[in-house]
């Protein structure tokens, strides 16, 4: 199994920006593929924000790019995004995501952290 733990979301305001962690703890015989973030706006479906792939690729959603940053700790197992200038629509709950194998492969998520921007 991978247990997923994130930190580092809150209010800010317009234009801010804030840094989110997340930290992937895994059982013997796990091994983690891709690392990233999701996140869920109230009455939204949950959306991707960015992923690392395990090859080291990276993809962000589009009303993100050129903002949002992804960057991962393979060693570690720990997936970091950086948001910059944000913006009141980025306001959700950021859920980070892990996809793990042992045989089969599994998606994994964290209990979600909230992010509120303020105008």
């Amino acid at each position: 199994q991978v247990q997923l733990a994130e930190s580092g979301g809150g209010p800010v305001q317009a234009g801010g920006s804030l840094r989110l962690s997340c930290a992937a703890s895994k059982s013997m015989y796990w091994s983690i593929n891709d690392m990233g973030w999701y996140r869920q706006a109230p009455g939204k479906q949950r959306e991707l924000v960015a992923v690392v792939f395990h090859g080291g690729d990276t993809k962000y959603g589009d009303s993100v790019k050129g903002r949002f940053s992804i960057s991962r700790d393979v060693a570690k197992n720990t997936v970091s995004l950086q948001m910059n200038s944000l913006k009141p629509e980025d306001t959700a709950v950021y859920y980070c995501y892990a996809q793990g194998s042992y045989y089969s492969k599994t998606d994994f998520w964290g209990q979600g952290t909230q992010v509120t921007v303020s105008s």
